[in-house]
């Protein structure tokens, strides 16, 4: 699968009119084809099976440089799979994204492909704390996206846990932060946590919750 494929494929896939409402929903200056989500999904899975890591990991890097919308949707989705060996090759090239996030859509699907990778290797969050710190908002906003499964076990394990809390600490530093992604960010984490550890949420808005604006709150609780 040469790039000139993919990009070919993806145009074929495209929608007539779907484009300018799409670019205008996401707020996009790049390039944007008018692809739908199911058709990405489609485009994605044939190529995950058609090609090897090494193969996937070139293309999906290809794609996210050609900076078009849809090409950095489908770069991120051919590498969300669970169980990938060797997966170095794709971790490394998912975090040279995060510091050019600037949407939360291809922020999203990335981040998830991320999730699996961080899942299967969790020393990397190692790394991922190191974006708490970062100037752009969309950075550290990825490391909250990213460790959302650690909001989801039901029978966490005492490293899970120690996981848990320290992602809670990152939360606890930036509740005071204005900026709206953010405040999102922190209540989905919390939001979603509340439905398997509401004893750790309810310690978290009694200590922390005054820092958070008001909807962050209200989300954040929204479960409890």
């Amino acid at each position: 699968m040469t790039l000139d494929e993919a990009i070919a494929a993806l145009q074929a896939g495209a929608e007539p009119d779907r484009a300018e409402g799409m670019a205008a929903y996401h707020k996009q200056s790049r390039p944007v084809i008018g692809v739908s989500n199911p058709v990405l999904n489609d485009l994605a899975k044939g190529w995950r099976q058609a090609l090897s890591v090494e193969e996937r990991v070139t293309l999906a890097d290809q794609l996210w440089r050609t900076d078009v919308f849809e090409a950095r949707i489908v770069a991120a989705k051919l590498l969300t799979q669970a169980r990938i060996r060797p997966d170095e090759q794709v971790w490394r090239l998912i975090a040279s994204w995060v510091p050019g996030f600037d949407s939360w859509a291809i922020a999203d699907h990335a981040c998830d492909a991320g999730e699996r990778r961080l899942v299967a290797d969790p020393s990397r969050i190692n790394e991922v704390e190191g974006w708490t710190r970062h100037e752009s908002f969309w950075v550290r906003r990825a490391a909250l996206v990213i460790t959302l499964p650690w909001t989801k076990q039901n029978h966490p394990t005492q490293e899970d846990l120690a996981i848990r809390d320290r992602v809670l600490g990152w939360a606890a530093a930036m509740a005071g932060d204005p900026e709206w992604f953010i405040q999102k960010a922190i209540a989905w984490w919390l939001r979603d946590l509340s439905k398997h550890d509401a004893p750790r949420v309810r310690a978290f808005l009694q200590t922390h919750g005054g820092r958070l604006k008001r909807f962050a709150r209200k989300e954040a609780g929204k479960y409890l």
